[in-house]
């Protein structure tokens, strides 16, 4: 397959335009004339304003239509432009500026459209729930702005937890630098509102972040702090502390895993299943989702990375359809995944490919953000010939791009 670089400018602005743009579109995109867009593609003429109007229609830096900067290969037009625009709504923001039409909504309805986007993001629509999050974050920063300096406490909190979603958002998608500015505008915000739920809820997302950056050791500290930090008692504690603990301590289980420390991931996983029993189902809160289910599910992924492939699928013996059909969208998905990679290293090869080419057929949208199935059909050996080429064309053109902004590739360590 080429490098990025080998492309043709011309080659490069028709790869990033794509079947769903047409020339005619990108010419009433930019203002330019079609036998400019034309010319351009054909690597005829190219001037810089060319240029600067062709990468800003197709949310690109210069550098990636020039070939400097390889484009992220999940990454499309959509998905350029929603990063783009959360991009700036996080940093203008941050920096005290309100866009112009920005409303300040109360903030019971702040709060109802915050936890829709979240619902979007479980869906696994992280476009949209990207696209939902950026005036989301003006209408909570309109809303503080407006609030006496006494009275700002929640709407701090609001603010906060849009930044969390931003950074959700930007992390899966791999725009690390993103992912970094608005959790940490989370910290601050969640800090001023007081909030010892929110400044948790946002240290678990630091340590996603870190563990997407391959920084494991900060991961796993900041994981144990935030469910330690949350730690309800059982006897008095409500569904929604107990998914926010529960999702916390299966995340600290998820890092330990990672770093490959089993005495740490047998403790959170036994507390992990308890509170999941203590709830007795899945439940949504605080933008996230736990359950005895998510608890069983998630403790596959965890013994898969640590090699223990046979605890793995003895657990998948216990996990029915009717088990499956309570996790949140995104939740069931990443279980094929957990799944097929354990088939995958127990060398049942054909049912590892078949576990993925559904899941792949089922949440196509979804499985574009993802890294394990790249990772899954790398480790599958001897197998279907014609199966294999099918889930291979499913994920399209292996290979990342991981320019100045991109995180480090995924590995089966790191890809969660």
């Amino acid at each position: 397959m080429p490098r990025w670089s080998d492309y043709t400018t011309g080659e490069r602005i028709k790869i990033l335009r794509g079947k769903s743009i047409r020339q005619s579109d990108l010419a009433e995109m930019t203002g330019l004339s079609l036998p400019t867009i034309q010319h351009a593609e054909q690597d005829k003429r190219l001037t810089l304003q060319t240029l600067l109007l062709i990468a800003n229609a197709l949310g690109v830096d210069t550098s990636v239509v020039l070939g400097q900067t390889a484009p992220r290969r999940t990454m499309e037009h959509d998905d350029r432009a929603m990063m783009r625009n959360l991009s700036r709504a996080v940093h203008d923001i941050a920096a005290g500026e309100l866009p112009d039409d920005a409303a300040a909504p109360g903030p019971d309805e702040i709060a109802a459209g915050c936890s829709h986007c979240w619902d979007l993001y479980w869906a696994g629509r992280y476009v949209e729930a990207g696209a939902l999050a950026a005036p989301l974050l003006g209408e909570a920063a309109a809303r503080l702005h407006e609030q006496p300096a006494d009275e700002r406490a929640r709407a701090w909190g609001l603010l906060a937890d849009g930044y969390r979603l931003a950074g959700y958002v930007a992390n899966l998608m791999g725009a690390r630098d993103l992912a970094y500015a608005a959790i940490g505008h989370a910290q601050a915000a969640a800090e001023k509102a007081g909030d010892d739920l929110r400044q948790a809820l946002v240290m678990s997302g630091r340590a996603w972040v870190y563990l997407r950056d391959a920084r494991l050791p900060e991961a796993l500290a900041l994981a144990e702090r935030a469910a330690t930090d949350i730690e309800p008692r059982f006897s008095k504690a409500t569904t929604d502390q107990l998914v926010a603990y529960g999702s916390h301590i299966n995340f600290a289980a998820v890092v330990a895993s990672r770093a490959g420390d089993k005495e740490r991931v047998r403790d959170y996983l036994s507390q992990s299943h308890a509170t999941g029993a203590r709830m007795g189902e899945e439940a949504r809160a605080h933008g996230t989702v736990f359950g005895p289910v998510t608890a069983t599910t998630q403790a596959v992924g965890i013994n898969v990375a640590l090699g223990q492939t046979g605890k793995a699928l003895a657990l998948m013996k216990d996990i029915t359809p009717d088990h499956e059909r309570t996790l949140a969208e995104a939740s069931l998905h990443r279980y094929a995944m957990d799944k097929a990679m354990a088939q995958a290293d127990a060398k049942m090869w054909d049912a590892s490919l078949d576990t993925l080419e559904q899941a792949l057929v089922k949440a196509p949208q979804w499985a574009r953000h993802q890294a394990l199935p790249s990772i899954i059909v790398q480790k599958v050996g001897r197998a279907s010939t014609a199966r294999l080429r099918r889930v291979s064309e499913l994920i399209g053109a292996t290979g990342r791009g991981a320019g100045p902004t991109a995180f480090l590739p995924a590995t089966p360590r790191t890809a969660l």
